[in-house]
């Protein structure tokens, strides 16, 4: 299990250069996790997937997503994490290289590459046997996605995943919370972290949070998440809620400052 994430401050060169000019991120000392549920959550920007992704690269997962066997990295953006990756310490007190690291900005390119691997039986064995034995792209985007979680991440390893409510429909994203208390019911070394803006997701019982907004990395509680303040106001006084959030023509983000 991954206890431990620091940031060894003296191992940055420049912290003028992405992504240390995130303040989430400049302020990084150390995360101390102590669940096998563990949720980032924070605002668009504020360094949730930065750090998953950094996380991903430095345990050898594909840059896009997959495997410690995937090399699908297409892009030179996924390059823009490294100062962070060779600054990071994760600490194990069991390491496997097991697990799946599910990236959603980026899940079309990893299914290309295992169809492309497939095709060229670059690993010998088709690999995309080991995702349902047909195209993930002949599956809808939600479908793909809980393909991917149903195969994948009932057994143990570190499962690491960006906002995997991406493609999930409420009905699903429960149905992903019944997948995760299983896996954790049954696989002792299994653990999960997730970003995600889903307040179904960040809901799991027992989850550590970690939130990244006001500029620093810090544990709340479910009850003082964003995701969650903003759809109980909306849900218990929908049309008041509304009505002040288009009384003019600029949204009115204040609404939600003081929740």
């Amino acid at each position: 299990m991954l206890k431990k994430i620091s940031l060894l401050r003296d191992r940055v060169v420049d912290w003028n250069r992405y992504p240390f000019t995130v303040p989430a991120i400049r302020n990084l000392t150390e995360v101390n996790l102590h669940s096998r549920v563990c949720l980032f959550t924070g605002e668009n920007g504020t360094g949730k997937s930065t750090l998953i992704e950094a996380i991903a690269a430095h345990y050898g997962f594909g840059r896009e997503g997959g495997t410690r066997n995937f090399w699908n990295n297409s892009t030179s953006s996924n390059h823009v994490i490294d100062p962070l990756v060779t600054a990071l310490r994760l600490s194990f007190d069991k390491r496997t290289g097991a697990g799946f690291f599910l990236r959603a900005e980026s899940f079309f390119n990893t299914a290309t590459w295992i169809d492309e691997d497939s095709e060229s039986g670059g690993l010998g064995t088709p690999i995309v046997s080991y995702y349902g034995g047909k195209s993930l792209h002949t599956r809808s985007h939600g479908e793909t996605f809980f393909t991917i979680l149903d195969l994948k991440m009932r057994r143990n390893g570190l499962f690491l995943l960006d906002e995997p409510e991406a493609a999930l429909s409420p009905q699903r994203q429960l149905a992903f919370l019944v997948l995760i208390s299983d896996t954790i019911k049954r696989c002792s070394d299994a653990q999960f972290i997730i970003s995600s803006h889903s307040p179904i997701l960040l809901g799991f019982p027992e989850a550590q949070i970690i939130s990244f907004d006001r500029g620093r990395v810090e544990e709340i509680p479910y009850e003082q998440t964003d995701p969650y303040r903003i759809v109980q106001r909306f849900v218990n006084d929908r049309e008041q809620c509304i009505h002040e959030l288009l009384a003019d023509q600029e949204p009115q983000r204040e609404l939600f400052d003081d929740l």
